[in-house]
């Protein structure tokens, strides 16, 4: 299951760029008549190190945020609202696996780029602590700012505007590590139930088939998922004993 519009990359516009600031993805229209587009704060490159780059593009292209939001726009046979409508969980969560995806599929060719996944990875985790930090126990700014800048290599600049973000956006930051989880973990689960059937296509296009959802509910249409796979074998098994 593949997407049918297109993606841009352009600069963030003059307007609204400021150093450090986070890459984003902007959805297309659901008619197709603007694609998809990928932006890159580019005032202050010292702000945005090479080695995050390539996990970067696939998190908001592809495999990431862009493929996940234009299937959704282009599903039919489903109400308006839930090929429109995000839960940061799923959404940022299949953004975060889709770093991950990269490795799995032959990129991140050397350990640069391989350092650069792992950076990203390990930020989303900084991300759980500086966000519970600040929202539960009453960290200020500064002990935000220290807490990222002691545990990544993230530079100064980005770890400031990231946690002025965390600040205005309570629980926000934690999806992202979460969501990921939860699909790694559904993954493994059908792995495991599957076995040498299991297919990773069939997988990732149950996941993204119903637009997106609630952690609870993709819980469960990947378990409905695999036990129709199953029924299926049990079925084929019995066609042949007969």
């Amino acid at each position: 299951m593949l997407p049918k519009a297109g993606l841009d990359v352009k600069r963030v516009e003059l307007f609204r760029e400021q150093p450090g600031g986070a890459q984003h993805y902007y959805p297309g229209t659901p008619d197709g008549s603007r694609n998809g587009i990928f932006y890159a704060h580019l005032s202050d490159m010292q702000a945005m190190p090479r080695y995050t780059l390539e996990a970067i593009a696939y998190h908001e292209g592809l495999p990431g945020h862009h493929m996940q939001i234009s299937i959704a726009q282009e599903l039919v046979g489903l109400p308006v609202f839930r090929t429109q409508y995000g839960f940061t969980a799923y959404q940022e969560g299949w953004g975060l696996y889709a770093e991950s995806l990269g490795k799995d599929m032959g990129f991140y060719s050397d350990p640069y780029s391989e350092f650069g996944r792992l950076s990203s990875e390990m930020w989303r985790a900084i991300r759980l602590v500086v966000d519970t930090g600040i929202h539960s126990k009453q960290w200020t700014q500064e002990q935000a700012v220290q807490y990222f800048l002691d545990n990544s290599p993230t530079p100064e600049a980005t770890v400031r505007s990231e946690v002025e973000r965390y600040i205005i956006t309570p629980g926000q930051a934690t999806a992202y590590k979460t969501g990921m989880m939860k699909i790694q973990q559904l993954r493994a689960q059908a792995e495991a139930a599957l076995g040498d059937k299991f297919d990773i296509r069939g997988f990732h296009d149950t996941v993204l088939g119903g637009g997106a959802l609630p952690l609870a509910v993709l819980e469960a249409r990947v378990q409905r998922w695999i036990d129709k796979r199953l029924a299926g074998e049990q079925c084929a098994g019995s066609f042949q004993r007969i």
